[in-house]
């Protein structure tokens, strides 16, 4: 069993910075794509960014884009996020899924799900 904690979620003024953590244990993450979720009450789950097993392999959903960026550095993936706008708030979750191509990742069909951490965007 792969376990996934996130952590670094908070309160943020509009334009300011997070920078959220994915810790993964119980596995090795070598051969794991590792994705970044959100979700408001009563709307849908939201694919934001993914990453691929060696890390040079990246997504973005257009409402992120350019303001977003993931890394990843062994067993912990990152999300820093810049110029937060109110529509940024919700519970942030990530997920892993094993992959057989090292330079794949995907917002589908994940294994893996962190409990969440949750970001509010508010002056």
């Amino acid at each position: 069993q792969l376990q996934l904690v996130e952590s670094g979620g908070g309160l943020v003024q509009p334009g300011g910075s997070l920078r959220l953590a994915c810790t993964a244990s119980g596995l090795t993450t070598d051969y794991y794509a590792v994705t970044w979720f959100r979700q408001v009450p009563g709307k849908e789950r939201e694919g934001i960014s993914c990453i691929s097993v060696g890390g040079d392999h990246t997504n973005y959903a257009d409402s992120v884009k350019d303001r977003f960026t993931i890394s990843r550095d062994k067993n912990t993936v990152y999300l820093q996020m810049n110029s937060l706008k109110r529509e940024d708030t919700a519970v942030y979750y990530c997920a892993a899924r094993r992959v057989w191509t090292p330079t794949y990742c995907t917002y589908k069909d994940m294994t893996y799900w962190g409990k969440g951490t949750l970001v509010t965007v508010s002056s």
